[in-house]
């Protein structure tokens, strides 16, 4: 039942895909009152707006949390779009800056790790496939439904990019490797490590937060310069993504001194404009008491 159920959602998000951006947009709108009439999220969003800016009034975090519910719903659209979504649209839509850097490491034999967030249109960052010599790949977390995690693995896949599962992460790129072929493999770093799993806590907005190591450990095990992949929205439906270098040498840190890097980096683009980071996430569930 709860398979025929997924089925059906997967076709009316096809459907919706099809139709053009004013309309999807005009949709988006409706589903924005909606989702503030119903209280979806509203709490922890609050909480973590409160706790990433305590020097903020109610009143800026109010108008901040209304801007980020506004966005959510626009990225909704966007990505249920991906499936009918061609290259030439997306080349339309994404501009990219320094390319250039990623262009030079394929150049000399390199890898590259690049490290991204739940920040602006996440979901069209592997469109980056497109305009680099590497092959893009991407690291992910399976869904639970199964219908639904075929269908987000195909729309990751949409332009030509690569898609592992973590545990597969390393097979997989050994396997690249073997076939002499260089290439870029996205990881989204920012979210909650699963408790038993947590590592290492470091300083995000003045919390202490366990934090995901796994992009820093594979930059240094395969010795492969890590860059950071920021995300700017122009406009509705038009980006910018700009690829920052973020460590050369990785062999010559540790996984905690890259991780670091990773979230001040991070922190910085979202104290620049906050309604784009994914403030529903839970975030903070697992902080750590600093005695």
């Amino acid at each position: 039942m709860n398979n025929i159920v997924s089925h059906i959602g997967i076709f009316f998000i096809k459907l919706l895909g099809r139709l053009p951006f004013w309309f999807l947009y005009r949709l988006s709108d409706v589903g924005y009152y909606l989702m503030i009439l119903s209280g979806y999220r509203k709490k922890i969003v609050f909480q973590n707006l409160h706790l990433a800016f305590p020097e903020k009034s109610d009143q800026e975090i109010k108008a901040i949390s209304r801007k980020f519910f506004r966005h959510l719903c626009d990225m909704f659209i966007e990505t249920f779009k991906m499936s009918s979504l061609r290259e030439k649209q997306i080349r339309k839509r994404i501009q990219m800056e320094n390319t250039e850097l990623l262009d030079r490491y394929y150049d000399e034999g390199k890898d590259v790790i690049v490290a991204t967030a739940h920040y602006n249109n996440w979901e069209w960052t592997p469109s980056l496939n497109l305009f680099i010599k590497a092959q893009g790949c991407g690291v992910y977390h399976p869904l639970k439904n199964k219908p639904y995690d075929r269908f987000m693995l195909k729309l990751r896949s949409t332009w030509g990019t690569l898609n592992f599962t973590m545990k597969a992460s390393y097979r997989s790129m050994h396997k690249l490797k073997m076939e002499n072929k260089r290439f870029a493999i996205g990881m989204i770093s920012d979210q909650s490590p699963v408790k038993k799993r947590i590592q290492y806590y470091n300083n995000f907005f003045n919390q202490l937060t366990p934090s995901l190591t796994g992009a820093a450990k594979m930059s240094i095990k395969t010795n492969s310069p890590m860059v950071f992949m920021r995300m700017d929205k122009i406009k509705r439906g038009y980006y910018k993504i700009t690829i920052e270098p973020l460590v050369e040498n990785p062999q010559g840190y540790t996984e905690t001194e890259i991780t670091d890097m990773y979230t001040r980096c991070l922190e910085d683009i979202i104290r620049e404009k906050p309604e784009f980071w994914l403030w529903s996430h839970n975030r903070w569930k697992h902080k750590k008491i600093n005695k």
